[in-house]
């Protein structure tokens, strides 16, 4: 059919079915992205959102970020790597009995140590949990409430209770950068057996 043939009824048919086609496919490819990202990111992909204002505007950062991070240059631990960095962290916990705030402030070095360990540049506070989020999106909730907990610390408006809940929070990230897990579950164990578990540690510590 020669389109000079068309009356231009058909022909603003024609058009107005192509441009639903073209309408629909890009539907279709926004929403495989979103759940591709939603999926991948979980929570983090609604703070995003929620932080930017624009899930598009979100999404393409999310995207950039993930990008950039498939250019480090990133490796596993090697079994000396977690030997020696179980001991010290092993060493912080134990800390924590006497000095609580000084155990918080060793346990966010140890995890800025492991990250540089494992290849992740270490850029200001939001730099590094942005990039820890695209392999650990779970677990690095936990990381920035432990670090907004010691950056409360180093203004005295942190309890004893924030400190151990901040310490809960970095082994969180600990377990999942050391043991390269990159599926996570938010306090994998209820808080109040972590808070237990911190508790059972100093009354033994205090009793030896």
């Amino acid at each position: 059919m020669n389109l000079q043939d068309l009356t231009p009824i058909q022909i603003a048919i024609i058009v107005a079915v192509v441009v639903v086609v073209i309408g629909a496919i890009i539907v279709f490819a926004q929403r495989r992205r979103t759940e591709k990202l939603r999926s991948r990111f979980g929570p983090e992909y609604e703070r995003s959102v929620a932080e930017s204002g624009d899930r598009r505007r979100a999404e393409a950062q999310l995207e950039k970020r993930a990008e950039r991070v498939e250019k480090y240059h990133l490796r596993s631990l090697t079994a000396e790597d977690r030997a020696r960095f179980t001991e010290q962290w092993d060493r912080v916990q134990a800390h924590f009995v006497d000095a609580p705030a000084g155990a918080v402030a060793e346990a966010d070095q140890l995890l800025g140590d492991i990250m540089a360990t494992c290849g992740y540049p270490m850029g200001d506070f939001e730099q590094r949990a942005a990039d820890i989020s695209v392999d650990h999106p779970i677990v690095v909730q936990n990381y920035r409430s432990a670090h907004d907990i010691a950056l409360r610390q180093a203004k005295g408006q942190s309890t004893t209770e924030d400190l151990r809940r901040a310490m809960i929070h970095y082994r969180s990230l600990f377990e999942d950068l050391v043991y390269d897990r990159k599926e996570a579950v938010v306090d994998r164990r209820p808080a109040s057996v972590e808070r237990r578990e911190l508790e059972s540690e100093e009354i033994h510590r205090r009793a030896s």
